[in-house]
């Protein structure tokens, strides 16, 4: 056991040591290096410059006051200049400005108006607010100590764009030390740190460790890795990040000055809020906590003698595609990164699985890259896309198109997507009809006459790797034509193998004005393969019009339902067969007003009126019939509609122009139903926000940690991915009815156990908006996700309280937060 000291291959120094048990733990800050034995013993190693042999590692064996036990550590090299602290206060005489005049002056207005004794500070004042002198003698200082003071402030500055170097301790007792290198002077003093405070205070002096009771640190959590480091710009914004039990707690700190000990750092740490949950749930049977106990840290290894160790999961990259932050390895890897907005950004990487180790990797062929090994012990090298943002909660990539998108769908079988732009054009014609036939008159106006605008639409498809346009399948549309509805239909075709295929359909409404009869369009494209144009790869691909016929008036949307096309014509509903490039009609429906959105599973249509709620339809193939089910008889302002489907249940959800959320059900047995016609309203939310289109997602059918399926009902589970309208993004999850109860009353203990943002409370926020009294209560049944999560960034004594008057542990509450996210880590 011993440090060699390499430069290149040749080896310029070797030190063996005798620590008396392994090194466990080694952290670098140059010319520093310090090193941990397993014991808890700390050995220095300075790197220094001699005449004779070049460069060579000093060793000393630093002197700590505490003996409590040493269970990580971690070198800082400060550049902001907020870690500075002078060694010693003065001790010789001093020279003193005297700022007593020659004739005794008036008491001040200040002093008499706050009654500001300057001789006797009370010492409570002085604990509270620093010992810092106040203002009234700071205004009587003589003019002449102005140059010498501002010498002394520049002299402040340089001295503070010198790096410090600082060592970070935790102890077996709870304390959190922070030395100052290379002499170990304590700086910096936290109790209790496992605990999760919302802010680390200087404690001051501490006693030693003989001094204290055993008992005090034995149900403390355990710290296993420490990380001081610096992010951002110059790494001016010193993080400390620690991993207790299975929690990562990260700290920022912020200068405070209300030290009385001028030997400590004038700084304090505030807790920074994240999503990070690394913590494998541990499985029911043997077997499976066999494997999650093995999945627990994945740096957990086994020594000769059958002892684990702990292997450090977080590590610093500096510039990775110009990015710096840490890596957190294991069963979950994460990136955390500090980007140039200044927010702290984390995103999973569950591609891959679990993560054993990480380095960054720069070389030609992997320009500002990094590796990692998986479970499965492979090397990978890979680089970050460049082309993805990733300051945002999600990786976000924008594509400039120039023009106003309005609907997008993907082909899959050609692995395209489908985009229907507009662009503003000045109107300086009015369109008019004689009979049939349309004729454009032009209107001469003044130069200085502003048009006003109209939009001109069109669809062309985009390849998904490079989102650059496919050349030739731009299609244009006729002026005053507006597109209404794109989707990607599956519709019966006897050529294939399966009976149907995949095609673009589109709904088109022409808008002249009020005196003629609004007509629209319904055009169905194919996706086709062409043999490419040579030195374009991307014109492989091409729009082919199959059916362009016009219709009796405006069509509002589209959809599938078991291979036959539906499509909504103003308040009345068809449904077409296509067959020999022609729709041929089957079945139709009449509704009240106007349908403008419409989605189906297998034989049921949810289809969504402008101002008359929601209809269920049923297809029934052996009539060829469309028949009404049930429908909501209440008014309402639909903005979407969506299916939920749990297991065997589905539900039917609905956003409103009152920013609320109203989730339906379909029961035919139930008394207020009378007899299934009327949809019940089981929950109800408001968000804040319009949503105006839903995305349903199968959840993720395999754990990334264990890559083993999960069955039962989550396999059958899909969640509803929400945009809204001020650019915001959601999720709703179905969830059992025991996870509900337990988190519905975490939640209300949350919302009056724990401080909320300006005293609001999210209860009342959440209540559903109507703007006419209803004659049924609010029913609620849908969970505040952003309010749970809250969870996560409270300490432990706060975690324990909440947890015991519900009734539960803190573990099964994580387990039930975790399996939420894992089901839906799709981005």
């Amino acid at each position: 056991m011993g440090v060699r000291l390499l430069e290149g291959v040749n080896q310029q120094q070797h030190i063996p040591l005798d620590l008396g048990a392994p090194i466990t733990q080694c952290s670098l800050a140059d010319p520093y290096v310090i090193l941990m034995s397993e014991k808890g013993d700390v050995m220095l190693l300075t790197l220094k410059k001699s005449d004779q042999h070049g460069e060579r590692l000093a060793i000393t064996r630093p002197q700590m006051l505490q003996k409590s036990k040493i269970l990580a550590l971690s070198t800082y090299k400060d550049t902001s200049g907020m870690f500075a602290a002078t060694s010693k206060k003065p001790t010789g005489p001093q020279k003193q400005v005297d700022i007593t005049p020659e004739k005794e002056p008036r008491p001040s207005t200040s002093s008499k108006m706050y009654g500001v004794d300057v001789d006797n500070i009370d010492e409570e004042d002085e604990m509270l607010y620093g010992s810092s002198e106040p203002a009234v003698l700071a205004s009587n200082v003589p003019s002449d100590t102005s140059p010498k003071s501002g010498s002394s402030k520049e002299a402040d500055k340089t001295m503070s764009k010198e790096p410090t170097y600082w060592c970070t301790v935790c102890r077996e007792n709870g304390l959190l030390e922070i030395y100052s290198l290379p002499d170990f002077n304590l700086a910096f003093v936290v109790r209790n740190f496992p605990m999760a405070q919302k802010v680390l205070v200087d404690s001051g002096h501490v006693q030693k460790t003989s001094d204290q009771p055993h008992q005090q640190h034995e149900m403390l959590p355990t710290v296993k890795e420490v990380l001081l480091l610096g992010l951002g710009n110059k790494n001016s914004r010193p993080f400390l990040m620690a991993i207790v039990e299975d929690d990562l707690l990260i700290y920022e700190a912020f200068p405070a000055h209300s030290t009385k000990d001028d030997s400590h750092l004038k700084i304090r740490f505030k807790k920074v809020s994240h999503n990070i949950l690394m913590k494998v749930k541990k499985g029911k049977s043997k077997k499976q906590s066999k494997t999650s106990s093995n999945l627990t840290l994945l740096g957990d290894t086994e020594d000769e003698q059958g002892k684990k160790k702990y292997i450090n999961r977080m590590r610093y990259f500096q510039d990775i595609s110009s990015y710096s932050g840490v890596f957190i390895s294991g069963p979950y890897p994460y990136w955390v990164f500090l980007t140039n907005k200044g927010v702290l950004r984390a995103h999973p990487m569950p591609i891959d699985g679990a993560v054993t180790c990480f380095a960054p990797f720069n070389n030609v062929n992997c320009p500002k890259g990094f590796l990692y090994f998986n479970k499965q012990g492979e090397l990978r090298i890979c680089v970050l896309p460049t082309h993805l943002s990733y300051d945002s909660p999600w990786p976000v990539r924008k594509v400039p198109l120039r023009c106003t998108p309005h609907f997008v769908s993907y082909h899959v079988e050609t692995k395209t997507y489908s985009v229907v732009t507009s662009t503003l054009t000045a109107m300086t014609s009015i369109p008019r009809f004689n009979g049939e036939e349309k004729e454009e008159e032009e209107i001469e106006r003044d130069e200085r006459f502003i048009h006003s605008n109209k939009e001109q639409f069109s669809i062309q498809l985009f390849s998904p790797l490079s989102w650059e346009p496919i050349p030739n399948t731009k299609i244009d549309y006729e002026e005053y034509e507006h597109v209404t509805c794109l989707k990607s239909v599956n519709l019966l075709c006897e050529s294939t193998v399966t009976g149907r295929k995949g095609y673009l359909a589109i709904a088109t409404t022409s808008l002249y004005g009020e005196d003629i009869q609004t007509k629209g369009r319904i055009c169905i494209y194919d996706v086709i393969e062409v043999v490419p144009e040579p030195g374009q790869p991307l014109t492989k691909n091409n729009i082919k019009v199959l059916y362009d016929k016009e219709q009796k008036g405006p069509v509002s949307c589209l959809c599938d339902v078991m291979g036959y096309l539906l499509s909504c014509v103003g308040q009345k509903i068809y449904l077409w067969t296509f067959k020999d490039n022609d729709l041929i009609g089957l079945a139709f429906v009449d509704t009240q007003i106007y349908i403008h959105n419409a989605v189906s599973i297998k034989n049921f249509v949810l289809v969504s009126d402008i101002s008359k709620s929601v209809y269920l339809l049923q297809y029934q193939v052996q009539d060829r019939t469309l028949a009404l089910v049930s429908r909501d008889p209440k008014p309402l302002e639909v903005y979407s509609c969506e299916f939920m489907v749990d297991d065997k249940m589905m539900a039917f959800l609905v956003s409103d122009a009152d920013k609320n959320l109203i989730l339906y059900h379909y029961y035919p047995n139930a008394r207020e139903s009378f007899g299934g016609t009327r949809l019940l309203r089981r929950a109800d939310m408001n968000i804040g926000a319009h949503v105006n289109t839903f995305v349903r997602v199968r959840c993720k059918l395999t754990d990334p940690a264990t890559d083993k399926p999960s069955g039962g009902p989550v396999e059958r589970r899909h969640a509803v991915f929400m945009a809204t309208l001020d650019g915001g993004l959601g999720l709703l999850l179905p969830m059992t009815e025991k996870i509900y109860r337990r988190l519905f009353m975490l939640q209300n203990g949350m919302t009056s156990n724990t401080p909320h943002v300006g005293g609001l409370n999210p209860r009342a926020y959440r209540q559903i908006v109507s703007p006419q009294r209803a004659l049924s209560n609010p029913h609620k049944n849908i969970l505040d996700g952003d309010l749970l999560w809250k969870f996560t960034h409270l300490g432990v004594v706060e975690k324990n309280e909440l947890a015991k008057k519900i009734g539960t542990t803190v573990e099964q509450i994580m387990d039930d937060l975790m399996d939420v996210e894992r089901l839906t880590m799709h981005f």
